[in-house]
């Protein structure tokens, strides 16, 4: 293979779990780069009986992209569109085309592919034919199956050919045909008898009434028979004025009971939501992410559409007549609906906790039953849950009869709980003619249930199938046919705790924060995460392998995972990261956190922090990395990077002692690059210029209100001014004072021509940012214990504390309060930090209508504006995006890091991974800019980056206002 075949540990330990409960490690991962590679690697393992297991995006919940023997990531490479026809209403792929591409590509023509599961910004088609995913619009398109015309197949006995519909004979594959003659009753009363039943094969497909159709029979066979090589696939027209109906009950049995008079005005979609996982939103992400919803504890959301505006609208009502709804709220397409949906794409991962703040584990993910059984089979499940204790927050398919539920079963110490209960619930669906899975498959997680759904005549015939497709058992063993044991392979029950040791736990980066359910945009708090505190292993078994940190940033307006939107190396993205970390905790495939695979896995992770935010699961890496680096250098010698970039601070107060001098000699080539190289930094960087007076200096001799136009000279050197304006505490960080004093200026400026009294506390407050991203976490919590005497009593006495550098306010609202759990001066001191746009708009701290102020106009600004990450994963941009709207500002909102993130793209290696996440955004919308339009950006590496790599100066936003004043 002229692909990747890597046998690494790290390797083997990132594709050893999938978004389920198991792990089974494989031999080695190879990357096919062609279609022609695939078969190759095939005949090889094929004659060497080594098994093989096929794998997309890895989001898989039941275990069926994980196997031994050899897995297949097909995503990487063979992630090719070769044809869209709008005539035919077609589209020709490869396996490893993620599913929004195939949206995007087929948009244009007005058409996309029906079947729309939650995942479709990362989930590959070809992973979606494997387990015929279906989605909320199944309700209108069908499954995957039902969207298939031919599939270019290799099977077991090293077959390809096309799978299609209307051969009777089964020319390719000997002896089906006479199969199916034999068994013609059994698959006619046993198989297809509702829209939703996935569990096991779907030979209904093969009958001669539903057109002999091997393609479609092929979906769902989980990558046991054959492996996919491309597809051709039906589009469907893009529906017109799609509009949301949200119909409210008391309940969701209640909902559901509701289902079957609905589906005849035939909706596009009918979902159920829960109320408690709707407030699992409104915690985690703030009472804007959720519209107002109508009366109930359980809602079903209906999208219509269609035909014209009137149509649709009158369609919608006549949905909320014929319910029995409690209350109703119609949404047309726009922010609300957009709000509503994304509630329902992030259940995968928010129902990962129950309100009790329990882990809840798939398994039980997906049942489904006839949509008529679905309000009894709620309710006996429900009496199934309270008999064994646990819990869950259900949501789902409603239209189709599909539940999703993920729920706090014990798996720390074994599988036991997880065996009883699962046989118990697959027996409860069978008496509802239901299936064990609606649209994942049966994986590792309930193939062996299969005899309770089905015959043992049925199961035989399954048996048979797998026979002829694959004799040797090489595709994907130990699913459906001749299957694993539900409880064999578990990956928690293998990692013992990993308690925290010395400044880490109690008062360590896991102490509270994130993983006790702080809300950090928002304020609120969450549910109780208090079973992680001190505990590595509950922390890292957060991540669910949900993979939202794989999707295409561009498409999704998220900030995660900037080194893999680079690389697109399951290495370098959250979940891999994750998984790494799991394998290190149970220690039978990773030495140990401070084996060189963690570090490998870890080297670059920017700790942007993006993964705490848009991560449904609220895995936060940076936090894990720091506790990382904590624990492998505490005692012992560090890279001179953490010295020189970790102590940042240090270094810029003694270069403000000299600073023309450090200036002029680190800018002579032959000085710097000697000085970079031995501080472990990138010789091809520039060192940033420190200030030649620092904002405190200015501050100490009195320019801030000398000889600044509007600004009347009010103040003596030293002697604070009494008023009766109101006192805004301005927290100047290491950077902003020695690197870019213009910024606290500039704010100075601002807040007095806002009403504000500026107070600039006497002691310098650092927050040990450098400190943190390199682990150094005794450091940090020495310079934070300092913050809290300067800023504490400020806090305590209700002053606002403005801060101006995003990653060090994000210190302030975050890992203060990770570091300091039960302090309440860093509670008042997170509660009190503000960023300028906060300040500026929030009731509670905007300037008095009296005090003359007006938001200076910037309709004369055009410029690309870039959110820091912090700012993005920690405070939220919406409040400046409102100020620069309500200035009247036209602005280009960037998505994605810049790529600098503090010490990364300083230190040495990194670079060139700097320079691509860079290109991501940033510097083609630099490049994009034209003549007179400025470049808006907070922070003070997005602004150093822009300089060094594409010579645009940046100016924070404060200056901008400040300059039009």
């Amino acid at each position: 293979m002229d692909g990747t075949v890597d046998s690494s540990t790290r390797r083997r330990a990132e594709y050893s779990t999938d978004a389920s409960n198991y792990r089974v490690v494989p031999d080695l991962v190879a990357f096919p780069r062609s279609t022609d590679e695939v078969v190759a690697a095939l005949d090889v393992l094929r004659e060497l009986e080594v098994p093989v297991t096929a794998r997309g995006a890895g989001t898989s919940v039941a275990g069926n992209s994980v196997g031994p023997g050899v897995v297949l990531d097909l995503s990487q490479h063979l992630d090719t569109i070769h044809a869209v026809d709008p005539t035919a209403r077609t589209a020709d792929v490869e396996p490893g085309v993620i599913m929004s591409s195939l949206q995007h590509a087929a948009r244009p023509h007005g058409l996309r592919f029906g079947p729309d599961p939650s995942t479709q910004n990362r989930a590959t088609l070809g992973g979606m034919i494997g387990n015929n995913a279906c989605g909320p619009h199944a309700v209108a398109y069908g499954r995957t199956a039902d969207n298939v015309v031919a599939l270019d197949v290799v099977d077991g006995h090293g077959r390809r050919f096309t799978a299609g519909r209307g051969d009777a004979g089964f020319a390719a594959v000997p002896g089906l045909a006479e199969l199916v003659r034999e068994n013609l009753a059994l698959i006619r009363t046993e198989f297809g008898r509702f829209g939703r039943q996935v569990s096991g094969y779907s030979l209904e497909h093969l009958l001669p009434e539903n057109g002999s159709d091997l393609a479609k029979f092929l979906v769902g066979t989980e990558g046991t028979l054959v492996t996919v090589l491309g597809a051709t696939l039906d589009l469907v027209p893009v529906p017109n004025a799609p509009t949301l109906v949200v119909l409210g009950y008391p309940d969701m049995p209640s909902a559901a009971d509701d289902v079957p008079v609905l589906l005849e005005h035939d909706p596009l979609a009918i979902e159920g939501l829960d109320a408690r996982l709707v407030d699992v939103v409104r915690r985690a992400k703030g009472a804007g992410a959720v519209p107002e919803l109508p009366e109930g504890a359980g809602w079903l959301m209906i999208e219509v559409g269609g035909g014209s505006e009137n149509e649709v609208r009158e369609l919608a009502e006549m949905i909320v007549g014929a319910s029995s709804a409690v209350g109703a709220a119609v949404y047309p397409a726009g922010p609300e609906a957009t709000r509503m949906w994304q509630i329902r794409a992030d259940g995968a991962g928010l129902a990962g906790r129950t309100p009790a703040g329990e882990q809840a584990w798939p398994g039980w993910e997906d049942s489904a039953v006839p949509p008529e059984n679905l309000g009894a089979y709620l309710r006996d499940l429900d009496a199934l849950m309270a008999r064994y204790g646990v819990d869950g927050l259900p949501y789902g398919h409603f239209g189709d009869g599909c539940l999703h539920l993920r729920i706090d079963i014990p798996l720390e110490a074994s599988g036991s709980v997880l065996r009883t209960f699962m046989t118990e619930a697959a027996q409860l669906v069978a008496r509802y003619g239901g299936s064990l899975s609606g649209e994942h498959g049966d994986g590792r997680a309930r193939s062996e249930l299969l005899p309770l759904i089905y015959s043992p005549e049925a199961v035989a015939l399954m048996e048979q199938v797998k026979a002829l497709f694959d004799p040797r058992d090489v595709l994907n063993p130990g699913v459906v046919v001749r299957p694993a044991a539900v409880d064999a392979d578990l990956r928690r029950p293998a990692a013992s705790p990993v308690p925290s040791t010395g400044p880490v736990g109690r008062h360590g980066l896991l102490g509270s924060g994130t993983l006790r359910g702080i809300s950090r945009k928002t304020g609120h708090a969450g549910f109780s995460f208090t079973h992680d505190h001190d505990d590595l292993t509950a922390a890292v078994h957060r991540c669910v392998g949900v993979g939202k940190c794989r999707a295409d940033n561009e498409a999704s307006g998220g900030f995660m995972c900037p080194s893999y939107q680079a690389t697109r190396d399951e290495k370098d993205v959250t979940r891999g990261r994750a998984r790494v970390l799991q394998e290190a905790v149970n220690g039978s495939l990773v030495g140990g956190l401070t084996a060189p695979e963690v570090r490998e896995s870890l080297d670059l992770c920017l700790s942007c922090k993006a993964c705490s935010s848009d991560c449904p699961a609220g895995v936060d890496m940076a936090q894990y990395k720091s506790e990382v680096l904590h624990r492998t250098y505490k005692g012992r010698p560090r890279p001179v990077d953490h010295y020189a970039l970790g102590w940042l601070p240090r270094w810029a107060r003694l270069a403000g002692i000299a600073p023309r001098t450090i200036n002029r000699l680190l800018s002579v080539d032959r000085i710097r690059r000697p000085v970079l190289w031995a501080g472990g930094m990138d010789t091809r960087r520039q060192v940033p210029e420190f200030a030649e007076m620092s904002f405190r200096r200015w501050w100490r001799l009195g320019y801030a209100t000398r000889g600044v136009p509007g600004l009347p000279h009010r103040q003596e050197p030293g002697r604070p001014v009494e008023s009766d304006r109101p006192k805004v505490v301005l927290w100047t960080d290491s950077f902003s004072d020695s690197m870019s004093p213009s910024v606290p200026q500039a704010a100075v400026r601002v807040l007095e021509a806002a009403g504000y009294e500026v107070v600039v506390p006497t002691s310098a407050a650092c927050c040990g940012l450098t400190w943190i991203s390199t682990g150094q976490l005794d450091g940090a919590r020495r310079r934070l214990d300092g913050l809290l005497k300067t800023l504490g009593p400020y806090a305590v006495n209700g002053y606002p504390i403005l801060g101006l550098e995003p990653s060090c306010t994000a210190v302030l609202r975050s890992d203060l309060l990770d570091l300091f759990p039960d302090d309440p001066r860093a509670h008042a001191v997170a509660g009190a930090t503000r960023t300028l746009a906060e300040l500026l708009t929030d009731p509670a701290t905007a300037p008095a209508e009296d005090s003359g102020w007006e938001l200076p106009d910037l309709s004369d600004v055009t410029a690309v504006v870039q959110p820091h990450c912090h700012q993005h994963s920690v405070m939220g941009f919406a409040a400046d995006r409102a100020l620069l709207a309500q200035a009247g500002a036209t602005v280009t909102e960037l998505a994605g890091c810049c790529g600098l993130a503090g010490n990364f793209g300083m230190q040495k290696g990194h670079y060139d991974v700097s320079v691509a996440v860079a290109e991501n955004a940033l510097l083609p919308a630099l490049r994009a800019q034209g003549e007179g339009e400025e470049f808006i950006a907070d922070g003070f590496s997005c602004r150093t980056q822009a300089v060094q790599l594409e010579g645009v100066e940046g100016k924070a936003l404060v200056e901008v206002l400040a300059a039009r004043l």
